[in-house]
């Protein structure tokens, strides 16, 4: 059962390329941060990043969704996860080491990852509240902990829409 994840720096376009995969007709899985986020805020937490309980909240979601579907794209992974943790300064907790050891020891994912390159550009949102400059930099940590965890990145560069889902199509057996 392939499972890809779609990575790459908030504003990416990752979202929009995921909803035509979906449209397209193949399976897909929401990223956890900003459901994880969206419901802190509802909550009253407007900063949830800051709670050290955050990337576990992550982390959990995102074992949810990953152990109820078969095959398809992923919107983030707890690499990501990791990397969040890298860029906020936040230590790996037990429970993000725990999935990073799960996911490596099954498998979970395809070697290959595609990795959405920025679009020039970052509209903020109430869980997006990053400037063009930190996403570049985040860009770079998630780069740097793909590598380190020893994945493969598929680099989609900005474009059209249809052409990037394309390309990612290009690269799996789902065509």
């Amino acid at each position: 059962m392939p499972r890809y994840i779609l990575t790459g720096a908030p504003g990416a376009g990752k979202t929009a390329l995921l909803r035509l995969l979906e449209r397209r007709g193949h399976s897909v899985v929401e990223e956890a941060a900003t459901d994880v986020i969206a419901l802190e805020q509802a909550l009253g937490r407007d900063e949830p990043w800051t709670d050290p309980g955050f990337i576990d909240l992550i982390v959990a979601l995102q074992r949810r969704r990953q152990t109820a579907v078969g095959s398809g794209f992923f919107d983030r992974s707890p690499i990501c996860t990791w990397a969040l943790g890298q860029f906020l300064g936040v230590p790996p907790s037990p429970a993000l080491v725990s999935e990073l050891e799960r996911i490596e020891a099954g498998r979970v994912y395809e070697p290959q990852v595609f990795f959405i390159r920025n679009l020039g550009f970052v509209t903020p949102t109430a869980a997006r509240r990053i400037s063009h400059e930190d996403a570049l930099r985040f860009e770079a940590v998630h780069i740097e902990a793909y590598q380190r965890f020893g994945y493969d990145l598929v680099m989609i560069p900005p474009g059209d829409l249809a052409a990037r889902a394309d390309q990612v199509l290009a690269n799996t057996p789902f065509q």
